[in-house]
């Protein structure tokens, strides 16, 4: 028989954990003095009890080590226990949120997708602005050690071949991945402070330097703010663009890098990818903006480099209204949020390394045309790659493609229009914040879609960040039966 009793007690006192979470913003809001406060109280106890109950009922359980199915069905139902229970905060203190807003912005905390339902930031309690900020905080450095200590052991879209990356590290450098975890941490934290440093120094209040640099090493992209980075200057968005493209680089580099080691970060093939691409965005955005304006500003590279950065690697920060740049730059910053950063990262998307892995595997096939009778292998970083993880990202690109259709299809079917339809399913399995057109762009907040809609990409971004394959798995027949 399924024993679900320890995923149920690792649910539970990471509910726990979440609940304690909760007294952060309770104390933000007592220091600042609006009396917000209860809010917070009344969802720490609920989601403690409620954890603490759980963990309780499966504490028999515990002794056990996963299975691979348990192992599966935890990562799933993590992304799902949490954003509810961390829901309850906009449940109890925002007076319009009804429960598939509080869902979905939850969802989108915890995912660090960055789409949001609510307008009027500038006005929300310093509470609810700071809960915000640490879901996503949470939510990247959980999806951090999901990256890198279960998708490699599960086998899902070719993250397989981190597998050595993880728990030998190019060298054996920390060999347990619970001291992979601690060090990832510990750099996810550093890097955390280093930019509230920053932002600071650049003129930010403490209050948005320290909510503003959670959200960005995240690469969530909630802002303090309805007008997000645009209310910044110059020099806080040149960090921004900074840290976000250092958060979406592999962890397991940096933890590296801190042993005494940069050679892997600077040969990584998968760092040189996502740099390159980053360059082309940014050129290809420079270049229409001085098409249309006849003229080159420190303000258009500036704007061209900070969105191009924030859509690569999923932030969703936005500096400006680029719907008003032309089609092609919309076109340009669509493509790059399918791109995503690098594994082991808090980006989002398809990332670098399944292209690149994609794009060895057709040179082999046709240099296997070309010469019939050679022997041509795909190989990355210099190491062949097998055909499972051939087959395993293969599988990923085309679940990938066939979700964003149907999802699509299902989003237009409610009543939505096409640009509306395409952009939000893309940017919901994609976690990357804004979508297209004047709905839901990245002026706009997603409060105007229908409720079917909202569940339908609250769905969709837990897909998309768990890498599609390893939700998908626990609906098959076969799952429940081994």
């Amino acid at each position: 028989m399924f024993d679900l009793r320890p995923v149920g007690y690792v649910i539970g006192l990471l509910v726990v954990t979440l609940g304690a979470a909760m007294l952060i913003p309770l104390a933000v809001d007592v220091w600042a003095g609006n009396g917000h406060w209860p809010v917070f109280a009344q969802s720490a106890i609920v989601t403690a009890l409620a954890g603490g109950l759980i963990a309780l009922a499966c504490a028999n359980g515990a002794g056990a080590g996963l299975s691979l199915q348990q192992t599966f069905l935890l990562t799933t139902g993590v992304w799902l226990v949490l954003p509810a229970f961390g829901a309850l905060p906009f449940v109890f203190g925002v007076t319009e949120a009804r429960a598939v807003d509080a869902m979905f912005e939850a969802m989108s905390g915890l995912t660090t997708t960055g789409s949001t339902v609510l307008s009027g930031l500038d006005t929300l309690p310093a509470g609810l602005l700071m809960w915000r900020g640490l879901l996503q905080w949470l939510g990247g450095i959980g999806i951090i050690v999901v990256a890198m200590v279960f998708l490699p052991e599960l086998r899902v879209g070719g993250m397989q071949i981190f597998r050595a990356e993880a728990f030998d590290t190019m060298g054996k450098i920390l060999p347990r991945a619970a001291e992979i975890a601690t060090r990832i941490s510990s750099i996810y934290v550093g890097l955390t402070g280093l930019c509230a440093l920053a932002y600071l120094g650049a003129g930010m209040t403490p209050f948005d330097a320290v909510v503003h640099s959670m959200t960005t090493i995240a690469t969530g992209g909630f802002a303090n703010s309805d007008a997000s980075f645009s209310a910044f200057g110059p020099a806080v968005q040149y960090w921004a663009a900074l840290f976000m493209l250092l958060a979406a680089l592999p962890f397991v580099r940096f933890v590296q890098f801190t042993a005494g080691t940069a050679r892997p970060l600077l040969r990584d093939s998968q760092v040189h990818g996502f740099l390159g691409v980053a360059g082309v965005v940014v050129l290809l955005l420079t270049a229409a903006q001085v098409v249309r304006e006849g003229a080159l500003a420190e303000e258009t590279v500036r704007g061209a480099l900070f969105n191009a950065v924030s859509i690569l690697t999923g932030t969703g920060y936005a500096s400006a209204d680029y719907m008003q740049w032309g089609a092609f730059a919309a076109l340009v910053l669509f493509f790059a949020g399918l791109i995503g950063g690098c594994a082991g990262s808090t980006s989002c998307s398809i990332k670098v390394f399944r292209y690149q892995l994609l794009l060895a595997s057709i040179r082999a096939r046709l240099a296997r045309i070309n010469a019939p009778h050679g022997v041509f292998e795909p190989r990355y970083q210099g190491r062949p790659v097998s055909e499972e993880v051939m087959n395993s990202v293969i599988a990923f690109f085309v679940f990938f493609v066939v979700t964003l259709g149907v999802l699509s299809v299902a989003l237009s079917m409610t009543g939505l229009d096409f640009v509306t339809s395409v952009s939000g399913a893309a940017t919901a399995l994609a976690n990357v914040g804004p979508g297209l057109g004047a709905e839901i762009g990245p002026t706009e907040t997603f409060a105007g879609l229908n409720d079917a809609a909202k569940w339908m990409l609250v769905f969709a971004m837990l897909l998309g960040r768990l890498e599609l394959l390893a939700v998908y798995a626990i609906f098959t027949v076969t799952f429940w039966r081994a």
